[in-house]
This record gives C-alpha cells, structure tokens and sequence, in this order.
C-alpha cells in the first residue's frame, strides 16, 4: 500500500527585528513571519529520505513511492526587542526577551546558558499569571527549540519539564486563549515536534487531540470573521498536526471525521482568499489524513468536497501536486471510492493536468489516471474520446515520465 503521508524540510529565515510586544496585530504579524520557514513534516517513521530537493518546495514522491519525505534543519532565529511598560512583570519580561536575543546570538552563548539552568529557569515562568510574561517566555524557548544543537542538548532537558504539558494547556481553544501567547507556543511546539526526540510522549500528554479541537475553533474563528489575530496560529497548528498524525495511531484522533474535514476545507478557503502561499500547511494535513485512512476518504466524498478540491489546481504547481496526492489517496482505496470520483469533472481536470510542463504536476495525474483506469475502465473509453492519448505523447520523450507515460498507453489501448 502506498502511503500518501508527506514532509518537506524548512528553508532558513533571515534575521528580523519585531517591534514592541503589545501583542498587536502588527507585531503579531511580524512574528508569523520570522518564523514562516518551513518545517520538517515528515513521512512514515523508518522511511528513509528521498533524495534532495529545494527546501522552499514541497515536493511529493513519484509514484509508487508517496511519502518518503525527508526532514531538514532547524531553521535561523531572529531577535526581538521589547517595548517597556509600566507593570509589575515588567522586570521578568525584559530579562526573558533579553535572554531571548542573547540565545539567538551564538552557540557559544547558548553553552554557557545552558550549564547555568536555563531550562528549569524557563520552566518556573510557564505559570506566571501574567500574558505579557507568557509571550515574552515563548518567545526565548522558540529561540533556545531553533538551535541547531536542540534536538541533542536540549529537547531532550525541555520534554523532562512541565513545560510541554503548560504549552498545551495554553492552546486549549476557549474565550480565554490569547493569541500572542498561543502563537509563540504553538512554534515551540513545532520546533519539539520536528526534532522527533519523543513524540509519543506529546501524543500521551494529549498534544493530538488538543491541537485537533484547536483546529475545529480556529476554522469557526475564520469563518466567523472574529480571527482577531487568530489566524497566525493556523501555519503551526496545522504543520503540527500533520507531523504527529504521521505517529499517532489510528485510535489517538478523538474527533468524527466529518468535523475535522469540514473544518480544514473551511481554513483552506480562508488560505486561498486570505493568504495563499500557506495553501500547501492545509493540504499537506489533509494528504496525511486521508493517506492510511478509508474514513476521512469517505468525508471527503460523502460531504462533496472532490469539485471544491479540484478547484484549487490553479493556484500553483505545489498545491496542485498536493491536490492530485489526496485524491490518489482516495482512489487507491479501492473501486467503491473510484466510483464516486468518476463520472464529474475529475477526468477533465487531469487532462489539462496533462497540458502541463512541470514533470510533478504531470507524474501525479499519470499516476491517479492509473488508478482510475484501474478500478473504473469505462473511464478509458471516456479518455480516449476526449483525446487522452495525444495529451500523453507531449511526454513521451521526458525521461522522468517516459515510463509511466507508456503504461497509460498501454492501459488506455488495451482495455
């Protein structure tokens, strides 16, 4: 069985200065954008990576192979300057902001930091009853979790500490969840997720279930248009999810299907009017859902969300690649899922699929048309008729593509 389940590693981030901590939507912004170099989502646990690519490009396997992924580096942390205010935590918040930008310094400060107890230091701010404080401790943990020597020296210390089971505790969705304090705890989160040391220990402490409920409330927030900053979260709780649902067993979603597919589709038009250069965060959860998965399959179909899906394709190489993998999840599953996605505007799509040059783009339709073919032959007919064959032979001399271009042949003609 192939196994749709993907990653793509991050590419390194500039250095950026946000200004003031008042948790504005502007510092808010700023924050999401110091930290939008992508994260490691990997594939299936003892897959091995496959091959290198552009760390900036979401890349899916050729066929057959859907989900080897590989992970990249922590990406490069940034400084941040606090604006002074007149209250009791101030004292605090500025040495957690100052200890913030001394860790984004050099290794070698982190080396005489860590020695000295920074860990167990940060770990007595978690409960401070003061919001101001709670960013400013994001904050330097995010700093301290980028370091290239984290997931050796000190995830490892920070996972021994309340802190993950606090970090959790503070994106709990809810009137009294904060946005500034819920998006630096969301990054740290993500950080201790891609440095795989001990993710089963997030999902024991409940991380999936926490995350997925986070999901269902940011998807109403955005719906209602009462986001109020909210949307800054969706980038590290969606990069998040994925990377657990790779290691969560079957059972550790405690949410109906239907609820977590409504929800995602809902942030997915929301990406694409709003921001969609974080098309691919969504669909990325939504290629691993539905990758070992015949219920969420089942949503997708069962709620009519094949033709909003498809409607995604042009938005670019990637998300299109990304939507082809969900839908071959789907139609791998079998005749009775393959039935439901042909006849309708399926067939069409992957025609024009085939218009086009990008070998990534066209290999996935190969693939998903083979699949078709397979469990739904009265589609062949219907390819031909519609001039399948000459769409194939634009690919017949591209090396990546020639085999696969010569077994749809093959099918297609002796059907």
């Amino acid at each position: 069985m192939r196994d749709g389940r993907t990653t793509a590693p991050p590419s390194g981030a500039g250095s950026r200065t946000a200004e003031g901590t008042e948790g504005a939507a502007a510092g808010q912004q700023e924050a999401a954008e110091r930290r939008h170099p992508r994260g490691g989502r990997r594939g299936m646990c003892g897959f091995d990576p496959r091959g290198s690519r552009d760390p900036a490009v979401p890349v899916v396997s050729p066929a057959g192979d859907r989900g080897k992924g590989e992970r990249g580096s922590f990406g490069q942390s940034s400084s941040r300057l606090a604006a002074p205010r007149d209250t009791a935590d101030l004292h605090q918040e500025l040495c957690l902001y100052t200890l913030g930008n001394l860790i984004v310094e050099s290794e070698s400060v982190r080396r005489q930091l860590l020695p000295q107890g920074i860990v167990p230091a940060l770990a007595s701010c978690i409960q401070s009853p003061h919001l101001t404080v709670l960013e400013a401790l994001g904050y330097a943990l995010s700093q301290l979790l980028q370091a290239k020597e984290a997931p050796k020296k000190i995830i490892p210390s920070v996972l021994s500490t309340p802190l993950p089971q606090h970090m959790l505790r503070l994106l709990q969705p809810g009137p009294k969840l904060n946005p500034g304090v819920a998006v630096e705890f969301a990054w740290c989160l993500h950080y201790i997720i891609c440095s795989q040391v001990n993710n089963a220990l997030l999902i024991t402490h409940g991380a999936v279930s926490t995350l997925g409920l986070l999901l269902l409330y940011l998807a109403g927030a955005v719906q209602r248009s009462e986001d109020a900053g909210l949307e800054l979260l969706l980038c590290p709780v969606l990069r998040c999810l994925s990377n657990l649902l790779t290691e969560a067993a079957g059972g550790q979603v405690q949410l109906r299907d239907e609820r977590v597919v409504v929800s995602l589709f809902i942030i997915l038009q929301f990406l694409l009017q709003k921001q969609p250069s974080l098309l691919p965060e969504g669909l990325w959860l939504l290629n691993n859902l539905t990758a070992n998965s015949p219920g969420f399959c089942t949503s997708l179909l069962s709620l009519d969300l094949i033709e909003p899906l498809l409607q995604l394709l042009p938005v670019s190489n990637v998300v299109s690649v990304l939507v082809l993998t969900v839908l071959c999840n789907v139609a791998e599953k079998g005749p009775a899922y393959c039935w439901r996605l042909w006849p309708g505007p399926l067939l069409p799509s992957l025609l024009d699929m085939l218009a086009f040059s990008d070998t990534e783009v066209v290999g996935q339709s190969l693939e998903l048309l083979q699949l078709l073919f397979l469990y739904r032959p009265e589609a062949v007919q219907a390819f031909l008729q519609q001039s399948g064959l000459q769409a194939l032979k634009r690919h017949e001399e591209e090396a990546q593509l020639q085999d696969r271009v010569h077994a749809l042949q093959q099918t297609a003609l002796h059907r």
